[in-house]
């Protein structure tokens, strides 16, 4: 998705909730993306997302509130600190509400981001679907995937082999491990089987 597409995305998904976007934080979204610090999530990464929801969106109940969370959801990203995801979620539910959006929005926006923790199975449909487009990567076609894999490497590139590479076989274990992988029903018919094989050849090194 080109950035033009991108903009696109941004203004219809305010428009869709009544509310006028807001320039100025798409620039400053733009250039949190474009951080040095990342080599996956990047603008390539959230085209993707945006991508997979275009394609999904019948399956959401509020399709333009799950389209602000993924804008949002890696917003504040630094590999140095554990709170990216609820510091993002403050930064979504602020903007929500600087737009005079309804505190209810602001919040189920908060919500949906912080589901990007992958920390708890979502209940939520609106959760269940923005997760499974957050983990839609794994299963990706296998160039994408390994180029995933190399992306995700360089931005942990201060942690040494013996320490990064275990440490990222258990993460990726951890979702081989989930049965299902993938909780909406479209997206574990497209995915699930590749994610698996993904999984499978990266977790046996």
């Amino acid at each position: 998705m080109d950035e033009a597409a991108l903009r696109a995305s941004w203004t219809e998904a305010w428009r869709a909730l009544g509310a006028s976007p807001d320039d100025g934080l798409l620039a400053e979204l733009l250039a949190r993306y474009g951080e040095a610090q990342r080599a996956y999530h990047t603008l390539q990464h959230l085209g993707e997302c945006l991508a997979h929801l275009a394609r999904e969106r019948d399956g959401a109940e509020r399709p333009a509130e799950v389209a602000l969370a993924l804008w949002f959801h890696d917003a504040i990203y630094d590999v140095q600190r554990h709170d990216n995801e609820a510091r993002s979620a403050d930064w979504a539910r602020q903007a929500a509400l600087r737009a005079d959006l309804r505190a209810e929005v602001a919040e189920r926006l908060h919500a949906l981001v912080m589901a990007t923790c992958h920390d708890a199975q979502p209940v939520d449909a609106d959760a269940r679907l923005l997760v499974d487009i957050d983990l839609a990567i794994l299963g990706a076609a296998p160039a994408r995937f390994a180029e995933y894999e190399r992306q995700i490497r360089i931005e942990y590139a201060h942690v040494p082999p013996a320490v990064f590479e275990p440490r990222r076989r258990q993460i990726l274990g951890g979702f081989l491990a989930r049965d299902p992988l993938y909780l909406t029903a479209p997206m574990r018919t497209r995915l699930e089987a590749a994610a698996r094989a993904n999984l499978g050849r990266a977790v046996a090194g």
